[in-house]
């Protein structure tokens, strides 16, 4: 046995968890005639968007909203959008949504055009088409999205998660040829590791929200662990199962030099008809001289499914940085 007491039980088990989520990476290029703008939480106004667009395209039931539906699972809105619990889940059966399959974060805007990264989990890539499809039709209806009138000029899908390897995956026609989603590997842990908050990470620690001076390592991977729990389950082919009350009990034991500053966010809800804050701590967390085995299959994988709240609009998103001895 390697380790002794609660760190070397974590590492043992995560050592011999499954962490496997199949991940679709895309790249949406949009172009438009005129400047394109975005506020500065354009994933708001993405998803938005995507909901309403997919409720046109998918929706053939004629209910009013998905709870009187008898087959939310096998429409792509349902599904994607107003994700539920499918009948006889053992988790989350109390609440009405469970996490959304997809992430969506503006990664590139220029004066008359923009690329949108789309993450997309499991199952939900047998939706693709009708995926990509309502991302078209949204950016050519009425005012397009915020505002831009944008078309859908291409769209690339990266071979395997992180290798780099972009391809074309639409033809002039607007056929679509995805690649098989594979699951991130991770390479082998390095001896330290920074953790570049990019987008505003939404946690709450001991009940509060988390600020710049109270999110530690072991408040974020709580909320990761429990994300890519809750993913596996409800859309992967492999459920994580693991000792998850130990692995968290091991990440509030390590120390983490933060450099963190809180940034707000406001978006407007239309179901409340009111603004909301969104706000949440970007900045870095670096972490040397401590084992990092126990978490780094986790740590790795969710720079694909972000972490915390409001994460199918881009919050929580990160990379991390090897850190040399």
């Amino acid at each position: 046995m390697s380790g002794t007491g609660l760190a070397g039980d974590a590492r043992l088990l995560a050592s011999g968890a499954d962490v496997r989520l199949a991940v679709g990476c895309y790249r949406l290029r949009f172009v438009s005639d005129a400047p394109v703008h975005f506020s500065d939480f354009p994933g708001s106004a993405w998803r938005g968007a995507l909901g309403h667009s997919l409720a046109r395209l998918a929706c053939t039931s004629g209910a009013r909203g998905c709870p009187p539906c008898k087959q939310p699972q096998a429409c792509a809105y349902g599904y994607l959008f107003e994700t539920a619990p499918p009948p006889g889940a053992a988790k989350m059966r109390k609440y009405n949504q469970v996490p959304h399959p997809f992430t969506l974060r503006l990664e590139q805007i220029t004066e008359r055009a923009c690329t949108l990264r789309a993450h997309v989990f499991g199952r939900a890539n047998g939706f693709l088409p009708l995926f990509v499809a309502a991302l078209r039709q949204a950016g050519q209806s009425g005012n397009g999205i915020a505002g831009n009138r944008l078309a859908l000029e291409s769209i690339s899908q990266e071979s395997a998660p992180g290798s780099g390897d972009w391809q074309r995956i639409d033809d002039p026609s607007g056929t679509l040829l995805p690649l098989a989603p594979l699951s991130p590997v991770p390479p082998p842990g390095p001896k330290g590791v920074e953790i570049r908050l990019l987008t505003p990470l939404r946690v709450k620690s001991d009940g509060r929200p988390a600020g710049k001076a109270t999110l530690d390592f072991g408040a974020f991977f709580s909320v990761l662990l429990r994300r890519i729990s809750m993913l596996t389950y409800f859309h992967g082919d492999v459920a994580l199962e693991t000792d998850f009350k130990s692995l968290v009990a091991a990440a509030r034991s390590v120390r983490a030099e933060a450099g963190l500053q809180w940034r707000e966010q406001v978006r407007y809800s239309a179901r409340q008809k009111s603004e909301m804050k969104m706000g949440g701590v970007v900045g870095t967390l670096r972490v040397q001289g401590q084992d990092l085995s126990p978490f780094w299959p986790f740590l790795w994988l969710g720079q694909w499914t972000h972490a915390g709240s409001a994460a199918s609009m881009g919050n929580g998103a990160y990379e991390l940085a090897s850190l040399r001895d």
